[in-house]
């Protein structure tokens, strides 16, 4: 797809809407109770700042003219005190609203995380992964401030207007009024920048998203970038793609610093305004200590309004990444329990595809009708050119996509019918593609049974003759592996895998190009241990090399989607058929070989 692409931007499928806030509130929602008493400090700390200009106007017009020294020293340890409430107050709200901010990212994080683990494999392969990295790490990341400062900041800030606004009132009620004369100017100035700043920061979040795409991937590929002396054609699309991102940014930037100067500017010249009819008397008659102390109370209210702007700024820049993480919540995982989903019981392995039609996409079927009776404790092995839809049997039997018709049963029961964790629990899965995790080994291969004791590591580790080599390591089974293994061998790594496989002692074992990273013999010793572990176990086996599957019970040649034969490696030879004249082939290139 053009989406799979680190210099293609994603387009969002609908534009925000104020119901993506009201998700953002949810996760709110838990932590109210330490909201509530957060805001009551606040409350406290907003009454206290309108001491200051109170006091002002008590010791301008009547203190100082009456020469009351006694009522003086009342009010300035009055207003001492009033201080010392203040910043207890600030210190707590500080430290409050960031526990909060940083728990309802922690609950965002969790949430997309574990949302991710769910989707199906199509999610993973139509977009680059650093695409999708930057959604859990960077974009919740940029949300830190909005919720660690803006959301309780601005309920504070909205008291403090409020309560501001009581004082200015209750000082002179025609001079607030004038006051407010200018506040339309900064409702049509926010309303011209809002659209402009978010789709400013929705082209950010593209480039961002572009950028760090590119840098996973050169990491990823960094043996072959290497290899081909790539770094200077590499260097030169990271400079492009990160010029881009740089551009962006400034653009953004751009407009979001108009909101500052613009609020600020109203909030002066209502000031002046203020000043200048207080001293002209123009419509106000107002003493020297109330135009003082309303010029404070002005400041406690421009203040938090200003304070609002900017909160609204954030908002603006934090709608960018709230759509693309609520996006990613949203989409729904193809592969869903069904409603009535049951637990799988403990099965003996019997496996019957029944007319099972599927394909990838839509009018492109890559299994027709496909049918097969598979007896517990039977080893499989399916062959087949490529895209013949080998791969895709053993993944439809692991549920990873659902059948477009048919049904596959194990022991007699639709695969639909019950819980997906029931269902892969009960099968052992080896792919082609081994993924090792950093850690230690031993902690590797108890990934396939997570209460696995030592011993049983090493009995499986034993099986699959990965033990000898894991011993001669320096620190043995606590050897630590760099992230995917790339320390061990291709070989290593798989031997690793496949212990990990067998750990979980599965009743239904899949090998899909298990042995092709291993040499002949390690393959030899391999094979050994393999027929042993498989008695007792249906396993299902798919290898190029086809002198790793002579002994099968079975063998299924499949191709354009179709069973075309089906039986043991003498029958197959003895029929020959198109199983003959592919291992003929490949025994041939090996005797030129």
């Amino acid at each position: 797809m053009a989406r799979n692409k680190f210099d293609v931007d994603e387009e969002l499928e609908e534009g925000f809407n104020v119901a993506h806030f009201k998700r953002l509130f949810r996760y709110v929602t838990p932590y109210k109770k330490s909201i509530f008493r957060t805001l009551g400090v606040i409350f406290i700390a907003n009454i206290g700042s309108m001491l200051g200009p109170f006091f002002t106007k008590l010791v301008i017009d009547d203190v100082i003219p009456k020469k009351n020294l006694g009522m003086l020293w009342l009010i300035t340890a009055a207003f001492i005190v009033s201080i010392i409430v203040m910043g207890w107050c600030m210190r707590y709200r500080i430290k409050s609203i960031t526990i909060i901010g940083q728990d309802v990212l922690k609950d965002m994080r969790f949430d997309i995380f574990q949302h991710l683990q769910k989707l199906p494999f199509s999610y993973f392969d139509s977009r680059p992964h650093g695409k999708i990295l930057i959604r859990v790490v960077n974009y919740i990341n940029s949300l830190s401030d909005l919720l660690s400062n803006g959301l309780i900041n601005l309920i504070s800030d909205m008291l403090s207007v409020i309560v501001t606004l009581i004082f200015m009132f209750a000082i002179d009620f025609k001079l607030t009024l004038y006051s407010l004369i200018l506040l339309p100017i900064l409702f049509v100035f926010v309303m011209v920048i809002k659209n402009a700043q978010r789709k400013a920061y929705q082209r950010l979040s593209n480039k961002q998203s572009n950028m760090n795409a590119y840098i996973h991937e050169s990491i990823s590929g960094i043996k072959v970038t290497q290899s081909f002396s790539r770094e200077d054609e590499n260097f030169k699309i990271f400079s492009k793609v990160s010029r881009a991102y740089q551009t962006s940014w400034m653009k953004a930037i751009y407009i979001q610093f108009l909101m500052w100067p613009g609020v600020q500017n109203i909030s002066v010249m209502t000031t002046c305004l203020i000043y200048f009819m207080g001293i002209k008397g123009i419509g106000v008659d107002v003493s020297t200590g109330t135009l003082i102390a309303f010029i404070g109370y002005i400041n406690n209210f421009w203040n938090p309004v200003i304070n609002i702007g900017n909160f609204y700024n954030s908002l603006i820049t934090a709608t960018a990444y709230l759509e693309r993480i609520f996006e990613t919540l949203d989409v729904e995982p193809d592969i869903q329990d069904a409603p009535d989903a049951f637990e799988l019981p403990t099965i003996k392995g019997d496996v019957v595809f029944d007319q099972v039609t599927f394909g990838y996409e839509t009018g492109k079927e890559i299994l027709k009708a496909i049918s097969f009776h598979v007896q517990p404790g039977e080893s499989i092995a399916l062959v087949g050119p490529t895209g013949a839809g080998k791969t895709t049997v053993i993944n439809l039997l692991s549920r990873f996509y659902d059948i477009n018709s048919g049904e596959i049963l194990i022991d007699d029961i639709d695969i639909r019918r019950v819980t997906l964790q029931s269902l892969r629990k009960q099968m052992g899965v080896m792919l082609q593609d081994t993924f090792i995790f950093s850690g230690t080994i031993l902690e590797n291969i108890r990934y396939g049974k997570l209460d696995a004791t030592e011993e049983e590591i090493i009995s499986a580790s034993k099986i699959v003759r990965a033990h000898d080599f894991i011993v001669d390591l320096k620190d043995g089974y606590n050897t630590e592996v760099k992230e995917r293994g790339s320390t061990l061998s291709a070989g290593q790594r798989q031997l690793i895998s496949f212990a990990r496989a067998l750990l979980a002692d599965p009743k239904i074992l899949i090998l899909d190009e298990a042995t092709s990273s291993i040499d002949t013999k390690t393959e030899t010793l391999l094979q050994d241990g393999l027929d042993k572990l498989l008695v007792g176990r249906t396993s299902f086996i798919i290898a190029h090399r086809l002198s790793t599957i002579k002994n099968s019970d079975r063998i299924f040649y499949i191709d354009q989607g179709s069973l075309l034969e089906s039986g043991s490696h003498d029958d197959l030879m003895a029929a020959k058929g198109a199983y003959y004249h592919l291992y003929q082939s490949q025994f041939d290139l090996l005797q030129r070989g």
